[in-house]
């Protein structure tokens, strides 16, 4: 049975019970939550340094804003897949062990909730996700295929990809993705990991039950946010109105556009104009020396 330890997080904080379980206390940024997940049994060096949950923390933060390198891993069919041919469009990382029985799996179904919802709010190319098995003596690609179906994930453009231990060591490190060997298998950050179209950690999202939001919120931002300042092109108008207006529904489970959000905003702009076309003209007629009842006597 895994257990979860729960050091504080950012600005929102899950409590673990039995088995990597749950309960959402906040939102925003998302708390830490170390779970040591149940596998098969692995002896732990006698050496092994006691696991810091707050440095692991700061260790994982500390890779937002990071540009990844370049990382070579391989597909079930044993072609090798470059982390750089993911670059043009966000890209999901999520870091597994297929001997894990409760808390990847659980990682695994969230994420695939949350990327069902995501697509459909974004667009079924808005990006990308790949599954990466850190356990290299165990994780294969034909054993990171048999994982995926197992979990029931027929979703287009996610891959469950293998590496060997220096690409694995190389990209944990890089996006912040801590674990070591236990007595139970593996003791490892559930941890997310957003990455922008020009290859920069964007976001971290802990939790092995974590809501939709707390992973379609930074996609959004990267999907329809485009490039900062005022918008020049009428493209760039509707992406900003996008990531406005589309908000997640939590009755119905999904992201919808909200026009009453578009309703408001062009209200507002009209209201606007009005103000300053009011202004303008009063401006205007006190600049001529008209009073309110015609020109000022001579």
């Amino acid at each position: 049975m895994a257990t979860a330890l729960t050091p504080h997080g950012t600005a929102r904080r899950q409590v673990g019970m039995h088995c990597g379980r749950t309960q959402v206390l906040g939102r925003a940024v998302a708390g830490l939550i170390l779970l040591l997940a149940s596998g098969p049994g692995i002896a732990v060096a006698a050496d092994h340094p006691a696991y810091d949950s707050q440095q692991a923390l700061a260790f994982s933060q500390a890779a937002i804003g990071r540009e990844l390198g370049e990382h070579r891993l391989t597909a079930a069919a044993g072609d090798t897949v470059p982390l750089s041919g993911f670059r043009g469009k966000p890209l999901v990382i999520s870091m597994i062990y297929t001997s894990c029985y409760h808390v990847c799996p659980t990682l695994t179904k969230s994420l695939a909730h949350a990327v069902r919802i995501g697509r459909d709010a974004l667009g079924q190319d808005s990006f990308a996700v790949i599954s990466v098995g850190f356990d290299t003596a165990v994780d294969t690609p034909a054993r990171m295929a048999a994982y995926a179906r197992e979990q029931g994930i027929d979703i287009n453009d996610w891959r469950f990809l293998a590496a060997d231990s220096a690409a694995v060591k190389a990209l944990s490190d890089q996006i912040g993705f801590i674990f070591f060997p236990s007595t139970k298998g593996f003791d490892h950050l559930s941890q997310i990991t957003v990455v922008a179209a020009d290859g920069r950690i964007y976001r971290q999202v802990y939790g092995s039950a974590f809501t939709p939001p707390e992973l379609v919120e930074p996609l959004k931002e990267l999907v329809f946010g485009g490039s900062p300042g005022m918008p020049v092109r009428l493209s760039d108008w509707v992406n900003n109105l996008k990531l406005f207006c589309t908000v997640y529904d939590p009755t119905t489970g999904r992201y919808l556009f909200d026009y009453s959000i578009l309703v408001s905003l062009v209200t507002g702009m009209i209201s606007l104009a009005l103000v300053i076309g009011f202004i303008v003209h009063a401006w205007r007629r006190h600049a001529t020396g008209a009073g309110p009842s015609g020109p000022a006597p001579g």
